[in-house]
């Protein structure tokens, strides 16, 4: 059971599990399912999460490969610029109802971008990551991640700061302030 916990936290292992969540929403939503008030909840939700996610990333995964890899800079800050495009999308995208034609063009940016993103963790920085990090190292990460998740954004802020440590400070008050919307607008972000 132990084993188990641990497994789930593994710093891999949780950022593989978000992308897996995130190309579900995005499979049912390039088949064409629900009404126009059922799509852009599910649009909403997607990019909540996707927020919390880049939040988590570059609070804890980015520092990490900036310190354990060889070429991590360039990595972390090439990543950190895919974050920052795909914000920019959702913004615009957030701001829309179905019915508008930009809503399903800006729709196909951001998954496209999204999965070109994901393939790119997942081919390169992930597996380089569990090479250079000890077991110790990435379940410790994983925790932070899923904790940064917790009180991250729920909606994009393209103006942000992007990097530790001011992200750190700023991203859990976004974070409230995000929260206290949502409840506000009844939006169940």
């Amino acid at each position: 059971m132990a084993d188990d916990a641990q497994q789930n936290t593994d710093l891999i292992e949780v950022i593989v599990s978000d992308h897996r969540a995130v190309e579900g929403v995005f499979s049912q939503l390039e088949q064409g399912q629900g009404d126009p008030a059922q799509r852009k909840g599910m649009v909403d939700h997607v990019i909540t999460e996707l927020v919390r996610h880049s939040v988590a990333e570059e609070q804890y995964m980015y520092p990490a490969a900036r310190k354990a890899l060889p070429d991590g800079d360039r990595i972390a800050d090439h990543e950190i610029e895919e974050h920052a495009e795909a914000e920019r999308v959702m913004k615009e995208l957030s701001g829309l109802q179905p019915e508008d034609p930009r809503f399903e063009e800006l729709l196909g940016t951001l998954m496209s971008d999204i999965r070109h993103h994901v393939e790119d963790e997942e081919n390169d920085l992930l597996p380089r990551l569990r090479e250079s990090c000890g077991k110790d190292e990435l379940q410790q990460l994983g925790s932070k991640v899923l904790r940064a998740k917790e009180s991250a954004p729920t909606r994009p802020h393209p103006t942000a700061p992007d990097t530790p440590p001011a992200n750190r400070i700023l991203d859990p008050g976004a974070g409230l302030v995000d929260r206290m919307r949502d409840s506000l607008a009844g939006s169940g972000r």
